[in-house]
């Protein structure tokens, strides 16, 4: 009985000592494990986060470079628009009036036409805008229009020596133009009658060696030519007796 009871006691602590080390074996192996299931998830955590922020920063790279070829696009309209209109506008002001190098080749039947009256304004240096003092010039001048028959106007712009040849002659244009602009505006002048000449520095009117000569070269010169044609007929259509 004793021996039984013994045995069955042993049997029982040998059970509960394997019970121990089973649960000792788990604790061990789930405290050895947690840390790299932790770690397993971090990294998980972290991966998906780095996956969502690349994401974003492509989306937006998308979206940024969008926009840039949307600002590009539109800018290279803008800039074929810009270019057509300063053709559209350069061809309107040939249109407006006549441009050349020399009044002999656009003018037909030219020995026909007299100078009647010229008048010169100066400009400042590298300048094309016009002075109180040059439109007083230009009225006194346009006052001799009004009984003027079958004229035309010959604007020559012209420049010191100051600077390259190609300059002075934009230069000299613009000046030109400067003066077309005012008595075309200001007295309705028919762009016909017009012809500008811009000869930079080409001819000088007086020495460029001195101040006052740059000045005198810094000029736009306006001669009035009227067809001598024009004012014979004219002329004899006014002395014819009447009724015939």
């Amino acid at each position: 009985m004793n021996a039984n009871r013994f045995g069955t006691m042993g049997l029982v602590a040998v059970l509960a000592a394997m019970g121990a080390t089973g649960c000792a074996t788990k604790n061990y192996v789930r405290n050895q494990t947690a840390p790299l299931v932790e770690h397993t998830d971090q990294l998980e955590a972290k991966t998906a986060t780095n996956n969502r922020d690349i994401r974003d920063v492509d989306d937006r790279s998308q979206a940024g470079i969008g926009r840039a070829q949307g600002a590009a696009d539109a800018a290279t309209l803008n800039a074929q628009n810009a270019a057509k209109a300063a053709g559209d506008a350069e061809t309107a002001a040939d249109n407006v009036v006549h441009r050349a190098d020399s009044l002999d080749s656009v003018v037909k039947g030219l020995d026909n036409y007299q100078p009647v009256g010229d008048v010169s304004v100066t400009f400042g240096f590298d300048k094309a805008v016009l002075t109180s003092d040059d439109r007083e010039q230009l009225d006194a001048f346009a006052a001799k229009l009004g009984t003027a028959k079958g004229y035309i106007l010959e604007v020559t712009g012209g420049t010191d020596s100051t600077g390259s040849a190609e300059y002075n002659y934009e230069l000299s244009q613009r000046r030109a133009d400067a003066v077309v602009q005012y008595l075309a505006s200001k007295y309705g002048i028919a762009a016909h009658r017009f012809y500008l000449i811009g000869i930079g520095k080409d001819k000088e009117v007086a020495p460029n060696t001195t101040a006052e000569g740059r000045k005198q070269n810094r000029r736009v010169q306006v001669r009035l030519l009227s067809n001598s044609t024009a004012q014979d007929t004219q002329t004899a259509s006014s002395s014819s007796p009447a009724g015939m």
